[in-house]
């Protein structure tokens, strides 16, 4: 498909509904042919001159907000609201380079359904990389809202200020970044983020100081991006490094759903989400692992434990009945779970 091509392309595949999901196809060459390919759908409003994008449509209601720092460097942060389950779709033309990784940091907050009561309202913050010509799925369900921020970074760029020692023996991430795809996903690894990610947007929404934030606003993603590398060590994806093929990132994407879909009930296991996603349990396990850093049943353990952190932080749903919510047979196994998990008793953390 080339740049001309895209017109039509979305006449034929935008919001075709899946498996319960809007489809919303995107170019991902770069930024500013990602701007270009959005800017044409005819719900979206584009601000040039305060560098925003905007549509409030029966599918999301949202606002992009746009920085070229410098020459092959980029921020872009978005506000979205959910109206439908939607899945976003990173694909790419064959007529422009693809040579921009990016490095996205994430908070979202959605509804969690509660029985007999008001839905309680948690987060998931989470961190993505994924390298040029990767094809990346993002599921996005109904009722969701949150913010992203996507630092889009060109391998010249890379070349310049990744690439040394700073971040981990030389060779390391010179490797990584030369690897062939890549698409990795990490849970809220670096503390210092949010607090960055605040000072970003309080600079990006000064619509009118576009050019007199640019050196701060440089800063501030810089340190962004220098806290995601001093914190994503802590497994050997990045020293590994393993590369799929896009069908194979798209799988594991699909199991992630499935997994993220049924947390209140027990893990459903890999032979049955293997057989959903239709690729071998062997095949999607080893993939998962390394999309993810963690084993299936491993992410929905931990899902479940920060599902049960948040419970314990902002409900007054007794212990037993959050150990029922995440899958657990009985409130001392819950019990005995959190406190390895997070070093103190439900009940303590929820005291303090």
């Amino acid at each position: 498909m080339t740049t001309n091509d895209w017109a039509k392309h979305i006449q034929k595949f935008l919001f075709l509904l899946k498996d319960d999901f809007f489809e919303l196809p995107y170019l991902s060459n770069s930024p500013q042919v990602m701007l270009d390919s959005l800017i044409k759908i005819p719900i979206i409003k584009h601000n040039a001159l305060k560098q925003v994008i905007s549509s409030d449509n029966a599918f999301w209601k949202g606002k992009m907000r746009y920085r070229k720092i410098e020459e092959g460097f980029w921020i872009l942060e978005t506000n979205i609201h959910l109206k439908e389950n939607v899945l976003a779709k990173a694909t790419y033309t064959k007529d422009h380079l693809r040579d921009y990784y990016i490095l996205s940091f994430s908070v979202f907050e959605y509804k969690f359904p509660f029985k007999d009561s008001e839905p309680i309202t948690l987060l998931s913050t989470c961190w993505t990389f994924y390298k040029p010509d990767t094809e990346v799925a993002t599921y996005f369900y109904k009722g969701t809202e949150g913010k992203f921020f996507n630092i889009a970074i060109n391998k010249e760029w890379v070349d310049q200020n990744i690439k040394s020692g700073k971040f981990c023996g030389k060779g390391v991430l010179e490797s990584f970044f030369n690897a062939q795809k890549g698409f990795y996903t990490w849970l809220d690894i670096a503390p210092n983020a949010h607090a960055l990610s605040k000072k970003i947007s309080k600079i990006l929404e000064a619509e009118d100081d576009i050019q007199f934030n640019t050196l701060e606003l440089k800063k501030n993603c810089v340190k962004l991006i220098t806290e995601f590398f001093n914190n994503s060590f802590e497994d050997s994806r990045i020293t590994d490094n393993i590369s799929l093929s896009n069908l194979d990132y798209y799988n594991v994407a699909k199991a992630e759903k499935m997994i993220l879909h049924n947390l209140q009930s027990s893990f459903i296991g890999i032979d049955q989400i293997a057989y959903e996603v239709n690729t071998s349990p062997t095949k999607l396990k080893t993939n998962f692992k390394i999309v993810f850093g963690f084993s299936m049943l491993q992410y929905h353990k931990e899902k479940n434990m920060l599902l049960a952190k948040q419970l314990l932080q902002n409900s007054e749903v007794e212990i037993q009945i959050i150990a029922a919510i995440t899958g657990y047979e009985s409130a001392s196994k819950f019990t005995a779970a959190f406190k390895k998990r997070f070093a103190v008793l439900p009940s303590v953390f929820r005291e303090n």
